[in-house]
């Protein structure tokens, strides 16, 4: 799933940050649809629209981030900590040491659990906030509904459906072996 050249970002908290040139691509197309819906259908102005747009996209994308430092937490907290993460496209996804060896599943569904509940939080902090700018209106409430959702639909009930590369995934192959009393790499 993560790609063989990705650029390297820097480091927060010991754990390396890398983004594939997909991101940047997909940075520009989702801030561009974002602005769209806001010009065209919001009826706001152009640059109100533009702004609007590159705010939406950068919450998202550190929404994804704020998901991956759930998860190292909770890695932390297992004894087996991330490496780093990486962006690929409109997602982040996490890096483990490729030495770990083996794990019991608990490790592995703790580590996958982290991310959504992380998520979770945000989720509700969001909904306090569009709370609050539903008496602001326009923009700032445009920001806090998309944010409520993205977190919402994407980085806590999305992250746990089965999809081949989502926590979701590894939380029902690790719950399987674990009912099954196997350990696997």
């Amino acid at each position: 799933m993560i790609p063989k050249r990705t650029m390297h970002l820097g480091k927060y908290r010991g754990l390396e940050i890398r983004t594939a040139p997909s991101t940047i691509i997909t940075a520009i197309l989702t801030t561009s649809a974002i602005f769209l819906l806001l010009n065209k259908v919001f009826k706001l102005r152009p640059w109100t629209a533009v702004t609007g747009g590159i705010l939406a996209t950068t919450l998202h994308y550190l929404s994804d981030l704020w998901h991956q430092l759930g998860h190292a937490r909770a890695a932390e907290q297992t004894g087996y900590p991330m490496k780093g993460m990486t962006f690929v496209g409109p997602l982040c996804f996490s890096v483990y040491p490729k030495n770990e060896g083996l794990l019991p599943a608990e490790t592995h569904i703790q580590r996958a659990l982290g991310g959504p509940i992380f998520s979770l939080l945000l989720t509700l902090a969001f909904a306090l906030a569009v709370l609050l700018m539903r008496f602001i209106g326009g923009l700032p409430l445009f920001l806090a509904v998309f944010t409520f959702l993205d977190n919402l639909l994407v980085f806590t009930i999305g992250a746990l459906f089965p999809l081949g590369f989502t926590d979701g995934s590894t939380l029902l192959t690790w719950w399987n072996q674990r009912n099954s009393g196997r350990l696997s790499l």
